[in-house]
């Protein structure tokens, strides 16, 4: 080897070390300096539904917490997972961060053993944003007044029976009464839950099983009507609607959630700046009440306690999935 060669060898391997010695330092530096420009929220459905109601909600206080602008930033399609995948290719920074909701996380890993992330593996579970049931909500006018009558309705009537869904988290839902109840009816593909909602309003799909934020003005303007919640508890912001289980239905037991989440890449110190500062704006008095006020239960969980129950979520949705015998593309 000649002496020029080697004394090049020399220099680069004493570059690489001295990269190795200054990069744990370059990253606390940027974790001290974040955030100082504006981070990006990735909702993974069109305005208006449960979701980006809840990233809206919350990302007004977390903006004033964390001292920087929140930008929303809607990319439907494919269920959500066109979105988590743009999330995972966007440099892992902490500034850019994605909204997931069962669907697009613990359901999408449960329904698609292909698919290209995993919701604790390829993501940092942040912090729940809140849980809650869904509502089955009829157009206002329907005969139906209970969901064993809609079942007949529709058993009767089976070319009119038809639901609106926007990702496998609200098909598995409605697919699992109609497991329960052998009701027929046919999936209707939207972008977004206030789509759903619409289309029932307007007598375009016979049904949804849908997240509150969007389907309560529906419902308290009386443009669709509530005929039961998933689970075996009343709602509080329905009291007069029965639970699905006392519907007669006490298997539809369905309950959804969304959180934050950012890529696993992220570095840990920015990554509890963000933990800490989301479940801070989530506990706020007024944010919280006003996601209760949507039908949805506070989270502002722990990024490990986050972690744990998707973990069991998935578990328990391929269990659905299997007995249930469906299929997603």
């Amino acid at each position: 080897m000649g002496m020029l060669n080697f004394g090049r060898l020399l220099l680069g391997g004493l570059a690489l070390l001295a990269a190795a010695a200054v990069s744990p330092a370059s990253a606390q530096d940027a974790a001290a300096n974040y955030p100082n420009r504006p981070i990006k929220v990735v909702i993974p459905f069109g305005a208006g539904g449960g979701n980006d109601l809840f990233a809206r909600l919350v990302g007004q206080k977390f903006s004033q917490l964390i001292g920087q602008t929140v930008v929303i930033e809607n990319k439907p399609g494919a269920g959500g997972r066109i979105a988590a995948a743009y999330v995972l290719e966007q440099p892992a920074d902490g500034y850019t961060i994605f909204v997931g909701a069962s669907g697009v996380m613990s359901v999408a890993a449960a329904a698609f053993p292909n698919l290209p992330y995993h919701p604790t593996k390829s993501f940092v579970p942040l912090t729940m944003i809140a849980n809650f049931p869904l509502i089955v909500v009829i157009p206002q006018d329907h005969p139906a007044k209970t969901v064993k009558e809609l079942v007949e309705w529709a058993k009767k009537n089976p070319d009119k029976a038809n639901y609106a869904s926007t990702s496998p988290a609200f098909i598995t839902a409605t697919e699992l009464l109609k497991l329960k109840s052998g009701m027929p009816g046919t999936m209707i593909p939207y972008k977004s839950s206030n789509e759903m909602v619409a289309s029932v309003a307007g007598g375009q799909t016979l049904l949804a099983i849908i997240d509150g934020p969007p389907a309560m003005p529906m419902i308290n303007g009386k443009k669709v009507r509530a005929i039961a919640v998933t689970g075996s508890k009343r709602s509080d912001q329905l009291p007069d609607v029965p639970s699905m289980a006392e519907a007669g239905y006490p298997d539809v037991n369905t309950q959804l959630w969304s959180g934050f989440f950012a890529s696993a890449k992220t570095p840990p110190a920015i990554v509890a700046k963000l933990e800490d500062n989301l479940r801070k704006a989530i506990s706020d008095a007024g944010v919280s009440q006003k996601l209760r006020q949507m039908a949805v239960n506070p989270g502002a969980t722990p990024s490990a306690e986050f972690k744990a129950m998707i973990d069991k979520d998935i578990q328990g949705y391929i269990e659905v999935i299997k007995a249930a015998n469906l299929k997603f593309n």
